[in-house]
């Protein structure tokens, strides 16, 4: 079952990662592509496909 939220910390890099039960979900692999954008207060993560 995918939980609605997950804590995740911020690298000194600034780096996050996408938790696994999250990236399962979505189809997300290693070398694959996001898009990040702002709406309001929140990061907004989508997965992205690059063709």
């Amino acid at each position: 079952m995918l939980s609605a939220e997950q804590l995740v910390k911020i690298t000194s890099a600034g780096t996050i990662s996408i938790p696994k039960d999250f990236r399962k979900y979505l189809e997300l692999q290693k070398g694959g592509y996001v898009k990040i954008s702002m709406e309001g207060d929140h990061l907004v993560i989508k997965k992205a496909t690059i063709s």
